[in-house]
């Protein structure tokens, strides 16, 4: 009995090194294609992705700070939700928002344009507002709601996930493009955060539910990231974020999400582009190279 386990560890171990080799190969290939990918781009990239149930990761650039943009609502709305779940707030509770509230006409805000003389929204709305539309009053609304950025970031902390910050308001950022700057985090820490928003228990299910439902709702828009070449028919629940071009630099490219590969795992990954002079076509069509290159190595080797 002893010699037969003897026999199956060291087939076991021989197995595994042969099978190394051709696992680090296939990693060292998808790193050597996602450094090319950014190189060729005229901007900074940073880059993180993380398959949820194994583990197994590809970083570039992964430990550095970008700029988030409206990707910080994420986080924003995990907080938020949380607050829902301690019975803090209800989905269903009605917020006034006066026209004090509204970003400037610079920044992005769809309530702002549809309701001049203000409005009541429930909860559930400003989500929605917040995730689908990108909206940034919602986004204002929802951390004042939460008792501002330091109170949110305190939160998202809490959770280990430690190089993120949010410093300011959309109504704040909106006004000078280097403010950006200031809400940042590195691509590792957003897929860790991904992670366990999507396999962990920081929301009740329900939660969990409903914001991954936002994140599923797609436009042609948003679409053209890390959606943009990945086969039809893919789910993919993600965050977009981008800065404005001023004298043709764009500061801030983004999309985070959860990418459901062929064999029922999911992709974590997190693309940032910063401080690029290219067009906003070769800095969304740079994104969806990076996660069709990760989607393809590990839909085709795990």
């Amino acid at each position: 009995m002893a010699r037969n386990k003897i026999l199956i560890l060291n087939l076991s171990i021989g197995l595994f090194l042969l099978i190394w080799p051709v696992l680090a190969l296939g990693q060292n290939t998808l790193q050597k294609q996602i450094e090319d990918i950014a190189a060729s781009g005229n901007g900074k990239a940073g880059i993180y992705g993380l398959i949820i149930e194994t583990g197994e990761s590809i970083s570039f650039n992964g430990d550095n700070p970008f700029p988030m943009q409206s990707v910080y609502k994420f986080p924003i709305s995990i907080a938020m939700l949380d607050r829902v779940d301690k019975g803090i707030f209800s989905l269903d509770e009605i917020i006034r928002i006066d026209t004090s509230a509204y970003i400037p006409k610079n920044g992005h805000s769809p309530i702002r344009d549809k309701f001049q003389d203000g409005t009541n929204l429930s909860v559930r709305d400003l989500l929605k507002y917040n995730m689908e539309e990108s909206d940034g009053t919602a986004c204002d609304v929802l951390l004042e709601l939460l008792g501002g950025t330091d109170s949110t970031e305190q939160y998202i902390h809490k959770l280990g996930i430690r190089d993120i910050a949010i410093s300011t308001t959309e109504m704040i950022q909106v006004a000078n493009d280097t403010i950006q700057y200031q809400n940042w985090v590195t691509p590792k820490a957003m897929t860790q955060l991904l992670k366990i928003f999507y396999s962990g228990n920081i929301l009740s299910e329900r939660s969990r539910a409903l914001l991954l439902a936002y994140m599923f709702a797609s436009s042609p828009y948003f679409d053209r990231r890390i959606k943009g070449l990945l086969p039809p028919g893919t789910e993919v629940a993600h965050k977009t974020g981008t800065a404005g071009t001023i004298n043709g630099l764009t500061r801030a490219t983004n999309d985070v999400g959860i990418v459901t590969l062929p064999n029922g795992n999911h992709l974590a990954i997190s693309v940032f582009i910063s401080d690029s002079y290219d067009s906003q076509k070769k800095r969304e069509l740079t994104i969806a190279k990076i996660t069709r290159a990760a989607f393809d190595y590990w839909a085709e080797c795990k």
